[in-house]
């Protein structure tokens, strides 16, 4: 492993608290080409993932509450419309009770603390009879994903998507968090596979026309006012706009999508970036019930 390899991985067992992202399949026997030998390896903190059956469903307004249980453990997935659902051979799936589920989300988002649990996922697989093999993690330039256990080689079937569907390219798949589906991996350290599928969670291609934008654009235009010679504009309508789920804090507002996470507080210039700090110019303020934001913040860390 080169040291390119082991900045990145350094810098994610640091700030992340859950265990290394297992092998979703339709069973517990691993349909490989020849059998991959087990490798005992310290875990890197990138996603908690979390199993069971589905065993309640709540549809609330723009959430949808399912309560799977694992054992004695139970735990909560707060879905979206938008939420990543598919079998473990990578067709889309509706997700229903009674399902056998893994759930993968990203450590760093911020969690609430109540029981059971809540968790707001990236993507949920659910098992099928069909085999079938599921990897979700990061991948280095090279295509191996954390500590060189797998290693993928894109052929000309493999269907390369972003999380809203749209194709991407093999040079799209490098240095990002992917769900990998699969049916055989060959014996070898790392082991290698074609996937049939592979999914980009962080982030969708630029486009040359984004009509997101020219709505927020207009948001920005018709509803802003100035505190010491800075733009100020509506956090909330702006965000979720962007994909992003906004937490009420009573003082302020959490900010999640993927693998980013804000938290802001009004009065204050510091503002929290996943684990690290940032200043804006004007601290966020409250004017007609909403709470405005400098438009700096939207254009360098929201877009």
């Amino acid at each position: 492993m080169n040291m390119k390899k082991l900045a990145p991985v350094a810098m994610t067992a640091l700030l992340f608290g859950s265990a290394i992202v297992p092998v979703a399949s339709a069973n517990e026997q691993h349909a490989t080409e020849a059998e991959v030998p087990q490798i005992q390896i310290d875990p890197v903190h990138i996603f908690n993932n979390t199993r069971g059956t589905v065993e309640d469903v709540r549809v609330g307004e723009n959430i949808t509450y399912y309560t799977v249980k694992d054992g004695e453990q139970i735990n909560v997935l707060e879905m979206t419309k938008d939420t990543l659902v598919f079998d473990n051979t990578g067709k889309k799936v509706d997700l229903q009770k009674g399902d056998k589920v893994i759930a993968y989300t990203f450590a760093n988002k911020p969690q609430k603390y109540i029981y059971p649990p809540q968790f707001n996922p990236e993507v949920v697989i659910v098992e099928s009879e069909e085999v079938g093999f599921v990897e979700v993690d990061y991948y280095f330039e090279d295509l191996t994903n954390t500590y060189d256990m797998l290693k993928l080689n894109i052929g000309n079937e493999t269907e390369l998507l972003n999380a809203k569907s749209e194709k991407v390219e093999a040079k799209d798949l490098t240095e990002k968090h992917l769900v990998v589906f699969y049916t055989a991996s060959t014996k070898s350290i790392p082991a290698q596979t074609t996937p049939s599928k592979v999914i980009v969670l962080d982030d969708y291609p630029a486009t040359t026309t984004n009509p997101v934008n020219e709505e927020i654009d207009k948001i920005i235009t018709s509803d802003s006012y100035e505190v010491a010679g800075t733009k100020m504009v509506p956090l909330r309508i702006i965000a979720e706009k962007l994909g992003f789920k906004v937490d009420s804090t009573g003082k302020g507002a959490i900010l999640t999508k993927g693998n980013m996470s804000y938290t802001l507080k009004r009065g204050e210039t510091t503002f929290g970036y996943n684990k690290a700090l940032r200043t804006l110019k004007v601290a966020p303020t409250l004017k007609d019930t909403k709470t405005y934001v400098p438009v700096e913040f939207v254009e360098e860390y929201l877009k």
